[in-house]
């Protein structure tokens, strides 16, 4: 077996905690947000959404490089391997910077455009929280990147521990930013761009230990090579597409949940984050199939990939367990903390419920398409969950909502049909996954 249960603990726990910590830090963002008001909360949450966006763009690319320098570990090409993470490097920068001259310039404009009308206080704030935080997705782009060469490696400690120390940053500014100085709204942005800025100054550093497998020897490395960057881009761009149209999709039911008014926003933010912990073992997981499928594929042991891929997926079902029950149990306490309206602590209550039974599904439609990516079948990932995405989650939004009168719950019941459609399409597929791979190679 290419992974021992050792290997496999030794790649999974660190980067279960390094989600832990990105979501925590989440909810910490918006707890201490909320002591500003809601329409600091709501407007924080519109231009996450956005900031998403830019996120899951920036991790598509970061994916797509380490799917390929994984499978050249597997095929025992440690020096491909290098050049492969010097070109990841250079377009994420690359890509980077222009997507923060483009939200500096727009700002207000792209958010009027986005989310249509709102009100002026909750939009004062988001074009705040926007300016910021956009200047920060260059650092953001060098960490993502090189964490996932790290992963890619087997080497998830080193992004785990550069992540401790970027969240405590954030964390203690923000809560000497926000309650210290009373700095509203740009009190939770500046320690968002401070910690990133120092982690992705580490992790360029780090990438560069002549010790690692997969490094950044020297500067030639970053002097664009098409055929790697093409190479890279065949996972990246159909990963990207799939990861940009979902935000998309999602910033358009943000514009819907944003016309049912403050409350139903507010209640639809906190139960959206806080809903975030029932994702983190499966996106561990997903992380980590990445390097392992990846590597297993470069070898050509597809039916290791498929075995280690099973069992991953009845751990993510055993942890959900855990969560989901403990949420659904305290869901009433965990929404006071946010200082809610009555009106929309018991709709975020209601939403995390829903959430909680719905989440069954989810491994199936999330954490497995993973498994397909790392083979290089990320096309059929990509329209399977755009059409998804649309048809059902967005589609059926509005129709539960502006037809059927259905308030904010229409939202979730739109999303929890797309779930259910991924699940069986992706499931089919990779029950199919050792044989069609085996008969790509013969």
């Amino acid at each position: 077996m290419m992974f021992s249960r050792r290997d496999l603990v030794k790649l999974l726990a660190p980067l279960v905690v390094e989600q832990i910590l990105a979501v925590l830090v989440g909810m910490a963002d918006v707890v201490m947000v909320a002591a500003v008001g809601e329409a600091a909360v709501s407007g924080v949450s519109l231009v996450d959404s956005i900031n998403i966006l830019i996120i899951q763009l920036l991790s598509a690319l970061a994916t797509g490089g380490a799917v390929i320098s994984a499978q050249y570990l597997g095929k025992q090409k440690p020096d491909q391997a290098c050049r492969a993470a010097g070109q990841l490097i250079s377009i994420t920068t690359l890509l980077s910077v222009t997507l923060t001259a483009i939200a500096l310039v727009l700002n207000r404009r792209l958010l009027g455009v986005v989310f249509g009308s709102v009100e002026t206080e909750v939009m004062n704030n988001a074009e705040i929280y926007f300016a910021i935080t956009a200047a920060s997705y260059p650092f953001l782009a060098l960490y993502n990147s090189c964490a996932a060469l790290y992963r890619s490696m087997g080497n998830s400690k080193v992004s785990m521990k550069v992540s401790l120390l970027m969240n405590a940053i954030n964390v203690a500014g923000n809560a000497i930013c926000v309650f210290g100085l009373h700095m509203g709204v740009e009190g939770v942005a500046y320690p968002t761009l401070i910690s990133r800025m120092t982690a992705g100054i580490i992790m360029m550093v780090l990438i560069r230990k002549p010790s690692n497998e997969i490094r950044l020897k020297s500067a030639r490395d970053l002097k664009l090579n098409r055929k790697m960057i093409e190479n890279i881009l065949a996972v990246g761009i159909p990963n990207g597409l799939e990861n940009s149209i979902f935000q998309i999709g999602k910033l358009t039911l943000q514009s819907l949940v944003s016309s049912l008014g403050t409350t139903a926003l507010a209640s639809y933010a906190v139960a959206s984050n806080l809903v975030t912990l029932q994702y983190l073992p499966g996106q561990a997981i997903g992380l980590g199939l990445i390097t392992i499928v990846g590597q297993c594929a470069g070898a050509g042991e597809f039916e290791q990939a498929k075995s280690y891929t099973k069992l991953l997926i009845k751990v993510n079902y055993a942890c959900l367990l855990v969560i989901c029950t403990v949420m659904v149990l305290g869901s009433g306490t965990i929404v006071q903390i946010y200082n809610l309206s009555p009106a929309a602590g018991e709709e975020a209550r209601m939403m995390m419920t829903a959430h909680a039974l719905a989440m069954t599904i989810w491994p199936i439609a999330f954490t497995l398409p993973n498994v397909l990516r790392a083979s290089l079948d990320a096309k059929f990932t990509m329209l399977v969950s755009v059409s998804s995405m649309w048809i059902f989650r967005v589609g059926l939004a509005y129709f539960f909502v502006r037809v059927m009168n259905m308030g904010i719950m229409g939202v979730w019941y739109g999303m929890f049909v797309d779930w259910i459609f991924r699940a069986a399409l992706f499931g089919i597929r990779f029950k199919e996954y050792g044989k069609r791979k085996m008969r790509q190679l013969t």
